[in-house]
């Protein structure tokens, strides 16, 4: 017990910060990578690491100079492997609550914007016209922008509905909105790559998770054959919506309370 206090009396107010702060990195990581690929692959690397000190200590040379080369080009591979994982990690530092209350309202959002959506949506629901809407947050989307064909209209339910009328040159694909703009038409998302979906959703109820996977927007999916409404964010598809509850979702994107930016 000697050596406990001792180990206590030593220890530093910056010591407390030092290895309070790991832990919280730890936790995010093992957070972040919970239920990805990445995850099986960390753990190959921590058993490689610990098999790596075992041979060190048994003085088993050969193999930890094995050991240790291969982890030498196991870290270069991780920054190649965990792409997606790097990415959305900084994505999410750059979403946290610090950063987002500087740029939350950057973009002028008029108040007729959630009843033009919703407007818009409710119409194409009843004509069951197939439509793909995504809002963008505060991941940019300037790489889905540029494969479509740049639009810059004002948000309006009657350009919304004529962009996706059959047969027209920009209804194939998916529309990008920032703010109360328009800002491109037939633009192509990508497609998740989750296998254990119903065969009933097609290739823009897959896109719509697709892009939702890899960014924080917000899309909306009108279904060709039945006029559903669908809406894709986090990586999880809700289906079969009522405009009521549209509408509330929203408004939580466009006006968010007080108490949400706060949080």
């Amino acid at each position: 017990m000697k050596w406990i206090a001792e180990s206590f009396s030593i220890l530093r107010i910056q010591d407390i910060i030092d290895i309070a702060v790991v832990a919280i990195i730890v936790y995010w990581l093992f957070k972040l990578l919970r239920g990805t690929r990445a995850e099986q692959l960390s753990k190959g690397i921590i058993v490689l690491l610990i098999l790596t000190k075992v041979s060190e200590v048994l003085q088993i040379y050969t193999i930890n100079y094995l050991l240790k080369n291969m982890l030498t080009l196991g870290f270069l591979g991780l920054f190649i492997v965990f792409q997606p994982e790097l990415r959305r990690g900084l994505e999410f530092i750059g979403r946290s609550s610090s950063i987002r209350k500087g740029f939350l309202f950057t973009t002028t959002r008029d108040h007729s914007s959630v009843d033009e959506l919703v407007s818009a949506v409710a119409s194409l629901s009843r004509q069951k016209i197939g439509a793909l809407l995504v809002i963008e947050r505060q991941t940019g989307l300037n790489e889905i922008v540029e494969t479509g064909t740049r639009v810059y209209g004002e948000l309006t339910s009657a350009l919304l509905i004529n962009i996706f009328i059959p047969n027209t040159p920009l209804h194939d694909g998916a529309v990008i909105i920032k703010g109360d703009t328009i800002v491109s038409a037939a633009c192509f998302l990508p497609l998740t790559e989750e296998k254990g979906l119903s065969k009933e959703l097609g290739t823009r109820h897959r896109a719509a998770i697709g892009i939702s996977e890899k960014s924080d927007a917000f899309a909306i999916v009108v279904s060709e054959e039945t006029g559903s409404v669908s809406v894709a964010e986090h990586g999880t598809l809700s289906r079969h919506l009522d405009i009521a509850n549209l509408e509330q979702q929203l408004n939580s994107i466009y006006y968010p309370s007080k108490t949400e930016v706060e949080e």
